[in-house]
């Protein structure tokens, strides 16, 4: 169920108390019941329910049977059900936007249906998915998915999330139980029910989330807009969930190095969930980094250090202050950390407790994505390094008469 943050405009509040109080009746009514049978004014379509599947935010879910012939809605499918319209309108228009997107779930018919008493409830005959949602499967199955097979499912639900980025359009609710588990084991994405669209890039207001894959520094209020990369903040919980296999827990930061994957993922899933202005700006920048291998961080050679602006990484032979200074007397500026003016990184030993495996240090990772923005940076492993400090350190002696 989506979580709607305190606000202290008072609108905001009536509407909040007015969505409690809808989410308190369907917790506690089936909208629908067994064995009964409802028509479409539209498609002149019959659905006969046969059980509750769910409930969430928008409503609830039941199984169902199409009654009469139809070339294109299946025998069986879902009827999703609510008393709000504004749900039900946002996931009809993106049913017909994303209409023969394979890797979305498809909306068959859109109807409302009136009650003797008057009471109109919103329905949605939607395609039924096979094995469920992703929590319920990972529950159920208790099996780590495959990097591969991950890779691969992933990016074609990015396909779907590209397509409303590309429309400046933020989905804001990428999470397990939203997303589905269909025949062949195919994911497809649902529940567009809290889409928003942006008028700039600067991102909307957020009201309402899901606080178990929401950026933690939206739950928090430090960052009060959401943009297109907390979408992918929610993808890289999706990657971690379903590489560990379980889908209960989100993934933190200090739990990367232990993903049971390889250190590019690792390094992917790192930078979807770490540092916010660091991720991955759009759903297209993610595809291409999963389906993309990235490239080797070679080191290189430099005839001086004079002027370059050096940072260093990984475990030296000696103290990083000796080092610091040695650089210094060659002519460089040193820097705690790499950033968009580092020109030259030492690399020394790996630390075993690197973030994203043996290339996933932190520094590394900023070294990569500054690369990806068009930043010259040269790597030196730590031999060469103390090679070019000894050379210049030789030619100030000789210089001395």
């Amino acid at each position: 169920m989506p979580h709607a943050p305190r606000s202290p405009n008072g609108a905001t509040q009536a509407t909040t108390r007015s969505t409690r109080a809808i989410a308190s009746v369907l917790d506690r009514e089936h909208l629908l019941r067994p064995a009964e049978v409802i028509a479409s004014p539209e498609t002149h379509l019959e659905y006969r329910i046969e059980r509750l599947l769910g409930r969430g935010g928008f409503g609830q879910v039941y199984l169902a049977l199409r009654r009469g012939r139809s070339a294109i809605v299946p025998r069986m499918l879902c009827v999703k059900v609510s008393p709000r319209i504004d749900g039900w309108l946002r996931e009809a228009y993106f049913g017909q936007l994303l209409d023969g997107n394979p890797r979305a779930i498809r909306v068959f018919d859109v109807f409302p249906i009136v009650r003797a008493d008057g009471a109109i409830l919103y329905c949605l005959a939607l395609e039924h998915a096979a094995h469920g949602d992703l929590s319920a499967y990972l529950q159920r199955s208790g099996k780590r998915w495959s990097e591969a097979a991950t890779r691969r499912e992933i990016a074609g639900i990015l396909q779907v999330l590209g397509k409303l980025h590309r429309g400046q359009m933020l989905h804001r609710d990428l999470t397990p139980l939203n997303v589905f588990v269909c025949d062949r084991l195919r994911l497809k994405l649902g529940d567009f029910g809290i889409v928003r669209q942006q008028s700039d890039r600067r991102g909307i207001t957020v009201r309402t989330m899901n606080v178990l894959t929401a950026p933690s520094d939206i739950v928090a209020g430090s960052a009060p807009k959401w943009q297109a990369r907390d979408d992918v903040y929610q993808v890289g919980q999706l990657i971690g969930m379903l590489v560990k296999g379980d889908a209960r827990r989100r993934i933190h930061t200090p739990d990367v190095r232990t993903l049971p994957c390889s250190d590019h993922l690792k390094e992917i899933v790192y930078r979807c969930i770490g540092e916010r202005r660091k991720r991955y700006e759009s759903a297209d920048e993610l595809i291409d980094a999963l389906c993309h291998p990235p490239a080797p961080l070679d080191t290189a050679s430099l005839t001086s250090l004079k002027g370059v602006h050096l940072a260093f990484t990984g475990i030296l032979h000696k103290p990083r202050k000796e080092a610091a200074r040695a650089a210094r007397r060659a002519g460089a500026i040193v820097h705690g950390t790499a950033s968009a003016r580092t020109t030259v990184v030492v690399r020394g030993r790996p630390n075993a407790l690197q973030a994203a495996g043996r290339d996933g240090g932190l520094k590394l990772m900023e070294i990569k994505r500054l690369r990806e923005k068009g930043h010259r940076i040269t790597l030196l492993d730590e031999p060469r390094f103390w090679r070019l400090v000894a050379t210049r350190r030789a030619r100030a002696s000789a210089a001395i008469p």
